[in-house]
């Protein structure tokens, strides 16, 4: 058997890595159309059967992303890249610069990795106490406002999975739906303390046409600076994420 590239593949020992590494390059390869199970297994001429435990790996590792049977490229991959503000489009980061501008406190760009949320850019406010996010780390979606976002744009089997593997969540699972359900009737999750006692986080999904959400934009900051403007604080996130969405193409 041999790899794309057409040289012969590694050793046994090494077979899953050189297959996972294919599985990459091909699905990278097919831009927008991604790649059925099939189209993979035969393209590496491996078994279905192996290729499909590879595959579902990479979804919920958040480097594929998978959608009526066809594999695309998932959000991790930007991680692989090393993707940091300088590869983002640079109407992200000064969409975050005028949010901070407006409101005085740190602005985020978060993206939803397999069953986490990575920070990928942040513009940090001037003030001496103040958010200060760590890029590139996966952190639990819930209870972010962000992973709140992205969890409420969820399909209902991957939301189901995603509570199955996370039994031990703070709050009860009625509780997480409720919760999930505002967040889709208002395009908009917040953290009101719960990662920080003195602390909110309010976010809003950028959309891209009818695809579950994968992108957001937050701002974040001490209680004191945030409580009483909370209303016109989530109005002015929500139109930021919105000024970065596509519309559904019908």
């Amino acid at each position: 058997m041999r790899n794309i590239g057409g040289g012969a593949l590694p050793a046994a020992e090494h077979r899953t890595v050189a297959r996972v590494m294919s599985l990459l390059e091909l699905v990278l390869a097919s831009n927008s159309q991604g790649l059925t199970l099939g189209e993979l297994a035969s393209m590496i001429g491996a078994p279905k059967s192996s290729v499909h435990g590879l595959a579902k790996g990479l979804v919920a590792t958040g480097y594929f992303r998978e959608d009526r049977g066809r594999y695309f490229v998932g959000s991790a991959v930007s991680m692989l890249l090393a993707a940091g503000p300088s590869a983002l489009p640079a109407v992200y980061h000064h969409a975050l610069e005028e949010l901070t501008q407006t409101w005085g406190e740190t602005s985020m760009l978060a993206t939803l990795v397999g069953d986490s949320v990575v920070y990928i850019d942040s513009v940090e406010s001037r003030t001496f106490i103040r958010a200060s996010p760590t890029l590139n780390e996966r952190l639990p979606l819930w209870p972010r406002s962000s992973g709140k976002c992205f969890l409420a744009a969820m399909s209902p089997e991957r939301l189901e999975t995603y509570l199955r593997r996370n039994k031990t969540l703070p709050v009860a699972r009625e509780q997480v739906l409720d919760e999930l359900s505002k967040v889709r009737e208002t395009n908009t999750g917040f953290n009101i303390g719960e990662s920080i006692a003195d602390h909110i986080s309010i976010a809003s999904p950028i959309v891209n046409g009818t695809a579950p959400a994968t992108l957001a934009i937050a701002l974040v900051g001490p209680k004191s600076r945030m409580e009483e403007n909370m209303d016109q604080i989530a109005k002015s996130v929500r139109q930021t994420a919105a000024s970065l969405s596509s519309p559904a193409h019908v």
